[in-house]
């Protein structure tokens, strides 16, 4: 069974133009992966439905707008993936 970081990878390489390679659990998913919002909106859709979650990305949002979290937090594939697992476990309880 891939790890959540190579199925999060993996989504986002076939959602975008950013080749699988250049994919690093130290990578921003805007900053250094480029991504948009809309791409990005697409990639939380596969997620969701890869891992039989729902990542609550406005919630994400309004954090790091309010100055609460900061965008790393979320938005930095290690983080991210972390973020995952944290829900599937609360799924899975």
């Amino acid at each position: 069974m891939a790890s959540t970081f190579e199925t999060v990878a993996s989504i986002i390489s076939s959602a975008s133009d950013v080749p699988l390679e250049q994919i690093k659990p130290d990578s921003h998913v805007m900053k250094d992966l480029e991504i948009d919002s809309l791409a990005f909106l697409d990639i939380t859709f596969e997620i969701d439905k890869s891992f039989g979650i729902q990542l609550p990305v406005e919630n994400w949002m309004s954090e790091v707008n309010e100055g609460k979290r900061s965008g790393d937090d979320y938005f930095i594939l290690r983080n991210l993936c972390t973020q995952i697992d944290s829900l599937r476990a609360e799924v899975a309880a």
